[in-house]
């Protein structure tokens, strides 16, 4: 498990656009005079040369975003591993099939009889997959019960998650990341402990404590006696090394906090994923309850369907789909990935599991013209290594998305290079800054060990809109981020009047791709998306 601290800054990287008129045969596309982007191959084939790509599998596509013309292409139909670049099909599709104004819900149902401010029977809470839910909304819900005037449940709460199969992790996600947060269970419901949406996981703040030799302190976050908190770590002399480490062994919801923290240091958080989150939701409504005189007499119950003819007692909403898009593609959340396939499979096949959700997206595809049988697609989130896509196909679907009467809000909720705002940026944030790329690109990013990629819109030197895609596999450098940024930076700075004007003169290069990659301080970690490396900032 990855040590708490982290941090991940991906250096700004500036590319001047080098290039001649002849194209290469890489690219693809006709060389001549008539060629759509002159020059264009010359410069991404040299920036495609860096030695830190030699052996590796990478397939680059760049389009124009209005005829869907393919102006440079490199292996644009080898199938890769594309990480969280999966997003985009899980998105578009989620947009269309449920619509950008699909809300989820959580509700609250008693099934029995009242005797004043007595129900003699149990109470029901039942979530349809809202990611989004915090302790504060399972308050609100608590609130509704007892100003229904109940203060007496004499059977149980039961906590309904049967609106999704009870498959929790997806295809071949790894083992040694059960327990991060980026690879949180996948339930209906649910708790987030934080406006990021971490649903399914707990935060952990630990304090050192006032003395050497003292035990620090640990608050959860939100308060639960769900997870049982194990605390062997100890309080060292200042300006000693910090070594704390949080992790939760499989099938248990015991969280370990080891190693050692500085006397008089900052407070260190972690994200930890819990087990069973449906327990973990009727554990904090229960405790929201009690706060507001409810007493349940029973047991909790988890995994039983609400019964025909129970009485409703409260509801809560979930933001629109609209809105959710921008924690999830921004911060590149794999819980809400893995959570709409699901819904989509429940809503248009009517079986809350991954394989009706990832038949119901190939159909969506279809209908754009590309073919699932030539991708395949085994989670919504893209951990699963399973899961291969061309650049090609992401490249047809960021054409076919902007015809779509949905496109400007998700669009919008693309991360952007170099906008310095969180939910803006996004995985952006701090990536292609002082280059035409900056508040310019749009783009999703992947990452997982050997694997890199960015795909999506820029607008080059001429105010022609471009769509592209660049995935890497199988590179043993620390990261190829700056060669994607370098890409990215070119395409915003690419003219074709300017090549035109060269008549025929070839032009210097000069790229900076070869500087060193971005690392995370603490642990070298760039195989993750930057968004994943809490409580460092992209």
């Amino acid at each position: 498990m990855p040590t708490i601290q982290r941090r991940f800054r991906h250096r700004a990287v500036l590319w001047a656009v080098a290039a001649s008129l002849a194209l290469t045969a890489t690219s693809g596309v006709p060389a001549g005079a008539d060629s759509p982007a002159p020059g264009l191959s010359d410069t991404l084939d040299h920036i495609l040369s860096d030695t830190r790509l030699a052996g590796a599998q990478i397939g680059v596509v760049v389009s124009d975003a209005k005829t869907g013309q393919t102006l440079y292409q490199r292996n644009g139909d080898g199938r890769l591993v594309p990480a969280s670049s999966t997003k985009l099909l899980t998105s578009t599709a989620a947009m269309a099939l449920l619509g950008p104004d699909y809300r989820y819900s959580t509700d609250v149902f008693a099934d029995g009889s009242r005797h004043g401010s007595v129900l003699k029977g149990d109470l029901y809470l039942r979530g349809t997959g809202d990611p989004t839910m915090l302790a504060e909304d399972y308050d609100r819900l608590a609130a509704s019960v007892a100003a229904a005037g109940i203060q007496r449940v004499t059977g149980r709460l039961v906590a309904d998650d049967t609106r999704f199969d009870s498959n929790r992790l997806g295809a071949s996600w790894a083992a040694d990341d059960e327990s991060a947060y980026y690879s949180s269970q996948i339930s209906p419901l649910t708790v987030a402990p934080d406006t990021d949406y971490d649903a399914g996981t707990v935060l952990l703040t630990v304090t050192p404590g006032a003395a050497p030799g003292d035990a620090p302190t640990v608050k959860v976050t939100p308060p639960n006696d769900y997870v049982r908190i194990d605390n062997s770590a100890t309080t060292v002399g200042a300006g000693e090394s910090r070594t704390v480490a949080v992790d939760r062994p499989h099938g248990s919801n015991t969280i370990v906090v080891s190693g050692k923290i500085p006397v008089g240091s900052a407070a260190t958080n972690s994200w930890i994923s819990v087990w069973e989150p449906a327990g973990y939701a009727s554990a904090v409504f229960a405790d929201a309850l009690a706060a507001h005189g409810v007493k349940v007499t029973g047991e909790p119950v988890l995994g039983k369907a609400v019964p025909e003819g129970a009485t409703s007692l409260a509801s809560h909403p979930s933001m629109p789909l609209k809105d959710l898009l921008t924690p999830f593609l921004k911060l590149s959340n794999n819980n809400h990935a893995e959570v709409l396939v699901k819904t989509i499979g429940y809503e248009v096949k009517g079986s809350g599991t991954w394989s009706a959700g990832l038949s119901a997206i190939a159909d969506y595809l279809r209908t754009l013209g590309l073919d699932p049988a030539a991708l395949r697609q085994m989670d919504g989130s893209g951990l699963s290594r399973m899961d291969v896509v061309s650049t090609k196909q992401f490249t047809e679907l960021l054409v076919a998305a902007r015809q779509q009467p949905w496109f400007q809000d998700w669009y919008g909720a693309l991360p952007i290079a170099c906008v310095s705002d969180r939910m803006t940026g996004g995985t952006l944030r701090s990536r292609m800054c002082g280059t035409a790329a900056a508040g310019n690109l749009h783009g999703k990013t992947g990452s997982l060990t050997g694997v890199s990629g960015l795909s999506g819109y820029v607008t080059d030197a001429d105010g022609r809109e471009l769509v592209f895609s660049f995935v890497s596999n199988n590179y043993v450098a620390s990261s190829v981020k700056n060669i994607e940024d370098a890409v990215g930076a070119a395409l915003a700075d690419y003219s074709v009047k300017g090549a035109e004007q060269l008549n025929g003169a070839a032009r210097s290069a000069r790229s900076t791709t070869d500087a060193p990659a971005a690392k995370d301080e603490q642990n070298g970690r760039t195989d993750l998306e930057c968004s994943w490396m809490k409580p460092a900032s992209c």
